[in-house]
């Protein structure tokens, strides 16, 4: 097998890239990653420098890859180690640069160690795994941290000594629901009222909800889009790394994978998002609204994408990452998993003791939050072992 390393992934073609990807999965698409680097949405200004690992075997077919980064910070990751640097800093020693096997600003599970199936597949694992650690190494990186990794990923790289960190976070599955009704025939009566209050009141506000996939979308709704996306991190005080020809390019190279839901008010545009789907699941990333509306949130955030998912057959909805609010609107806790190999041996240590305490406080509160799901028993969701918890 031969090793090489690019900052750009246009120089793999397409085609080879996404035969590892498959359909499943549409943050690791080719089209996806490249369009972040076309847009400078990683690189230097936001501390994202791609160094994607590529294996190709003695015919030069490429039959691994993991889209890899050098970090130096911990935005747009969505697990949190800021505590993890703080005590570097204090013990004198650098925490940055690091190094992250994820798909930047994304929060979704999915495979990190892509590779081709066959009899090669295990030791092609080995390969991209040892080939990182090398490169750490030779960077002189703190850490690597393999971020909201899928079941085979999570139990591959916990064999091979990684240290497992567990996060919770709110997940909708399809149980084969006919319509919207059908799902909330699941629910028990007081949640299912509160439910049906909230999408009455966007009706009674006279509020018009259009859905439609990002190839359908006119240029003037995707600088809306955008418009609302920015806004809600300028409201936050966050940084809206994702710029206009970033959505505009995706537009045109995955539109069908795209689905926008956009809410108008007399005509007049006041709230949109913005989901990306694949073969069995639908994910929400992006949202904003110009007027305050009861409910609007959930609706378009929520509601709309179940509904979609049940015209469309998908099996999963990931809305994004926390909010204890989703479980009565239907969203169950789900375990959600990354991997980390710390360089030095004496935080090592300290960290593998600070992670088995905080999954067992993880696990008692995913199991207490369960209590809050707005299921009848016994027809309630459980969790999705295979979307991503090992044990």
């Amino acid at each position: 097998m031969q090793i090489r390393i690019t900052d750009q992934l246009d120089s793999v073609p397409a085609a080879h890239w996404n035969a590892l990807v498959g359909d499943g999965n549409p943050f690791l698409r080719h089209e996806f990653l490249t369009a972040l680097e076309h847009h400078q949405c990683v690189g230097p200004s936001y501390g994202w420098l791609p160094h994607h690992i590529l294996v190709h075997n003695d015919q030069q077919r490429l039959i691994g890859a993991t889209p890899f980064y050098i970090k130096d910070n911990s935005y747009g990751e969505f697990v949190f180690d800021w505590s993890w640097a703080d005590a570097y800093e204090r013990a004198g020693l650098p925490y940055y640069p690091k190094g992250v096997i994820s798909i930047p600003y994304t929060p979704a599970t999915g495979p990190r160690l892509l590779v081709a199936g066959g009899d090669r597949a295990q030791s092609t694992r080995e390969m991209l795994l040892r080939t990182l650690i090398e490169l750490a190494q030779s960077k002189r990186l703190s850490s690597l941290h393999c971020l909201f990794t899928n079941t085979d990923d999570t139990a591959f790289l916990s064999d091979q000594g990684l240290l497992l960190r567990l996060g919770c976070q709110f997940h909708w599955e399809n149980r084969g629901y006919r319509d919207f009704d059908d799902f909330l025939e699941a629910f028990n009566a007081r949640k299912r009222k509160k439910l049906r209050r909230e999408r009455r009141r966007v009706q009674e506000a006279n509020v018009e909800i259009q859905v439609l996939h990002g190839d359908e979308a006119d240029d003037e709704q995707w600088r809306m889009a955008h418009h609302f996306y920015r806004s809600t991190f300028e409201k936050k005080w966050g940084v809206p790394t994702l710029n206009l020809g970033f959505f505009q390019e995706i537009a045109r190279t995955m539109g069908k994978q795209i689905v926008l839901v956009f809410a108008y008010h007399r005509g007049q545009p006041v709230a949109g998002a913005i989901n990306l789907r694949g073969s069995d699941s639908l994910y929400g990333r992006h949202w904003g609204c110009t007027a305050r509306f009861h409910s609007l949130h959930f609706e378009i955030c929520y509601y709309q994408g179940i509904a979609y998912c049940i015209q469309n057959g998908l099996r999963y909805f990931e809305p994004g990452a926390q909010g204890e609010h989703k479980i009565s609107r239907g969203f169950l806790p789900t375990p959600t998993w990354s991997a980390h190999w710390i360089a030095d041996d004496r935080f090592r240590g300290v960290i593998e003791d600070f992670l088995r305490r905080e999954t067992r406080a993880m696990r008692d509160y995913i199991e207490t939050l369960h209590d809050s799901s707005p299921f009848r028993r016994p027809d309630a969701p459980t969790l999705f072992p295979d979307r991503g918890d090992t044990t």
